[in-house]
């Protein structure tokens, strides 16, 4: 499991030295690698140079979503890629908040700044206060909705460039981003607009989006285990008295200690 994260652009150029030859598999359009390099730049970025090219970070994605090593462009590679998930990195180095942040006290709060007309108001507020209630199930964290004053978490729908230097992508790409803890927009949940939000299993559950993005408003990174909720793609399953992974609940515990 990792752990703690905030997220972070990093703009890096890339040179040809070190781009693999298409797979015989694939070949390699040059959307399809301006994507890939676009994509690794975004999710797979670190402070060590010697690790930056681009054959490196396709074996760290490789590895990352436990496909075969190779540090090629492969059609399964770009299927990956190309799937819906969270706007967070996978792997990188780099932190806007020094050290493991978390939050101090155990009573936090959060507001919704505005709502997606996807879904009713009343929708919307019933699966954000769920996606909270999974890991309050599991720590001694408590999370109260207020309307008009400050709060810890601002929750907020937009669509492209929304303020914070990291814009969306349009439809079926990023879904959604949040920061770590900290002040200002630590810990604030911003969820793309161009998606379409449901709370069935349709285009994307915002239950389900919102739970693993309130993951790293609590100081979560992204997990490598498929069945994780902190798992960086988006999958669908049954929301139906939904329970967190032990990954999840092990990754959680470690930060705010168990439920009394």
């Amino acid at each position: 499991m990792l752990h703690v994260h905030t997220f972070i652009l990093i703009s890096l150029c890339y040179g040809t030295l070190g781009r693999p030859r298409p797979h015989k598999d694939h070949i390699i359009s040059t959307m399809d690698q301006k994507f890939a390099e676009d994509y690794l730049n975004k999710f797979y970025a670190t402070g060590n140079k010697e690790k930056n090219t681009f054959v490196d970070r396709i074996k760290e994605m490789q590895k990352f979503f436990g496909m075969k090593v190779t540090g090629v462009l492969t059609s399964e590679t770009m299927t990956m890629m190309k799937a819906p998930r969270c706007g967070m990195p996978d792997v990188s180095e780099f932190r806007a908040f020094p050290g493991r942040p978390t939050w101090p006290r155990s009573a936090l709060t959060y507001r919704i700044v505005n709502y997606t007309p996807d879904l009713p108001s009343s929708v919307v507020d019933d699966a954000i206060q769920r996606a909270f209630s999974v890991w309050s199930q599991v720590t001694p964290l408590t999370f109260s909705r207020v309307s008009n004053q400050q709060a810890d978490i601002l929750i907020q729908f937009a669509a492209r460039a929304h303020g914070d230097q990291s814009p969306f992508d349009g439809p079926n790409g990023v879904l959604a981003h949040a920061y770590a803890p900290g002040g200002g927009i630590g810990g604030d949940a911003h969820f793309d607009e161009d998606e379409t939000w449901t709370n069935d299993r349709r285009a994307f559950n915002l239950f389900l989006v919102a739970a693993h993005e309130f993951g790293h408003s609590l100081g979560l990174d992204h997990s490598d285990d498929r069945e994780a909720l902190m798992f960086p793609t988006y999958r669908y399953v049954n929301t139906d008295n939904f329970r967190l992974s032990q990954d999840d609940i092990n990754g959680i515990q470690s930060l705010y200690g168990r439920r009394p």
